[in-house]
Order: C-alpha cells, then structure tokens, then sequence
C-alpha cells in the first residue's frame, strides 16, 4: 500500500477514467477534507475500490495533544511500524489592541529523530531512524487542521529531523503545500530551517520558489559553535556563511539566524558581536531564543539580564535582532521531547 499524497495528483493511478476524475479527488481530499475514498461520491465506484485497495489516505494519526495557557498546542502524531513524530501550533502574538490574531505556525518534523545531534536539541537523543515521505510531512498540516479547525497560515520546516538531509521529499511537500490545487499556502509564509548542510543550501537557492531559509547558527564563532552543534565540524562557518551568501544572492530575501542562548556556553559578549557581523553581510535578521529546558540535559537558560545585553550588542552594532519570547513552556514545546517521553514508556 502506497501513500496517496506522496505523489503528485498526475501519478495518481486512477485507472481508465477522464482526466477530471483527478481534479474531483483533490477537491475531496484539499477542500472537503474527506477521511474515506467511501465518501467521495462522485468518483465512480470502481475508482473509490481501486484507490482504497492501493493507496492510504491519512498516514499518520493524533497519539496525543497538549495544549497551552497561552494556546499553544502540540501533537504527537503516530506513524506506522509505533513511529512517532511532533508537531507545535503556535498562535500569532495578539495584536496592538490586546486581542488575539488569527494567525497560526505550525512547526512540522520532516524525520523521524535526527542524526545531526546538536547538543542541546532533544529530538536526536535517540538517534535518527527514518525519513518522512511527502505524505507524513503534509499530513500534519492537514491533521491539525482537522483536530483544531484552525486555519494553518505559516509552515515551519523546524520540528524533528534536518529538513535539507530529507531535501527531496520535503521539496515535493512544499510542492503540494503550496499549490494553488493543494493546501494553497504561499511560498513566502513556508520557512525552511536547516543546521547547516552548505552543499544543501547552495541547491536550496536555485529552487524556483521563494520560501524563506532560517539558518541554526547558535555560535558566533567556530570554536563555541562546534562545542554544541558537531554539523560545524563538517561545515565550518566560513564554507556555511559563503553558501548562505549565494542563497541571499540568489533569493534576495531576507534570512534569519536562529541563536538560542544557553548559559555560560554561546551568551558571552564577544559572540553577540561576531553574530552581529554575519547578519550584517547576510542581511539577516537575528531570532534570540532563551533555551528551553529539555529533560536529561544539562543546559539551563539564561538570565533576563543576560538574554537582553546579548540581544542589545547585537543591536548596537548593526543588526536586527528579536527576543523570542517562546511559548509553550508547560507542554514540552521544545522538539523531541513528546516523542521521548512516549518512546521510552512504551
């Protein structure tokens, strides 16, 4: 049995039917959002047979849901052979007149763990076991959809897994993602983040669409950068930045550098002004983001204090910077962490 949605509707094998049959069956699973070929009433029924004895409609399901005080919710979603993945829902910051905006990011996963082990990141704890096809990596999408009936406005590659290390099946979900006939989300509110695969990020710039790129930095320099992300050792900064650079130039778009700070190892002073430095020749923008607490490790999160003077060298010395203030505290929103605590009762 093959996943429907990890191929495109014009591989679809509908058997000897007219060609609009394919647009009927997108309507039913883009727009009615079906959860049987049973229902799609206007396929005939010897279409709806062949398609239910070859293909799976929803490949994975809700194992279990958190939600947030501050409406934030996550999934864990299970996949076939007790895989499981995680999704975050996160809610737009109200808006300037204190009321919530209906806007929604939903960080999807793209493997299942990862092999990249950054240090202080729970989803490679276990390791890496497989990658997510297209469908697994669209359904999520529309699984949370369903399970919210919130209207899902911004994607996120930046949950479980190195987007670019799965780089084929994660362009063919953009594909249906973005597509007028698919969930119709436009490129420019789909971000692509990526621990640092140079080669990757090259091929990445000569795509056609125009998603946005967030590169992990999480060291200014080699020497602090290496210590928690062993990818550096492969990529040092120097070949990352030069890939970076063509991206921008190819993209014209402005990227972002994501530093989360962890105390004592990446906070000191002279880092916040090296990241400073390599946002000013991307043209970047710097995301600040106090390390969340991820059971088993042993990092802690700086102070306010800290947090705002590294935000502030930043400043001062030339680029943008923002503080994110992350949500989702009470509910292990930090990747991998669902995902462990039921792999390891199970």
């Amino acid at each position: 049995m093959k996943f429907l949605l990890d191929q495109l509707p014009e591989e679809w094998d509908l058997g000897d039917v007219p060609a609009y049959r394919r647009d009927q069956l997108r309507d039913w699973i883009f727009e009615h959002r079906s959860d049987a070929f049973e229902e799609m009433t206007n396929l005939p029924a010897a279409t709806r047979h062949k398609l239910s004895a070859e293909y799976i409609l929803h490949p994975l399901k809700i194992a279990r849901q958190q939600g947030s005080h501050d409406t934030t919710r996550k999934f864990l979603w299970q996949l076939a052979e007790n895989d499981f993945v995680e999704s975050v829902l996160i809610p737009a910051s109200p808006n300037f007149y204190g009321e919530r905006a209906d806007r929604f990011t939903l960080c999807v996963s793209t493997q299942v763990g990862c092999a990249y082990g950054c240090k202080f990141c729970a989803s490679g704890l276990d390791g890496w076991k497989r990658n997510l096809s297209p469908a697994e990596i669209v359904a999520q999408i529309i699984e949370t959809e369903r399970a919210t009936g919130v209207k899902v406005n911004n994607i996120v590659f930046m949950g479980m897994g190195e987007p670019l290390a799965n780089y084929d099946a994660v362009m063919k979900s953009i594909e249906i993602i973005n597509s007028h006939w698919g969930l119709n989300i436009g490129a420019r509110h789909i971000t692509i983040s990526t621990s640092g695969l140079a080669p990757q990020i090259r091929q990445l710039a000569d795509e056609p669409r125009q998603f946005r790129l967030a590169l992990s930095l999480h060291g200014g320099s080699d020497k602090v950068r290496a210590k928690i992300m062993p990818v550096n050792k492969k990529y040092p900064l120097a070949e990352l930045l030069d890939a970076c650079a063509y991206y921008q130039e190819k993209k014209r778009k402005m990227m972002a550098l994501e530093y989360i700070l962890i105390d004592g190892i990446n906070d000191d002073p002279s880092e916040a002004i090296l990241v400073a430095r390599h946002a000013k020749r991307l043209h970047a923008k710097v995301n600040l983001i106090p390390y969340n607490k991820v059971e088993g490790l042993p990092w802690t999160r700086p102070s306010e204090e800290k947090v705002n003077l590294f935000g502030k060298i930043i400043l001062d010395h030339g680029a943008r910077v923002t503080i994110r203030r992350e949500k989702g505290h009470d509910i292990d929103a930090a990747c991998g962490q669902l995902r462990l605590k039921e792999i390891h009762q199970t």
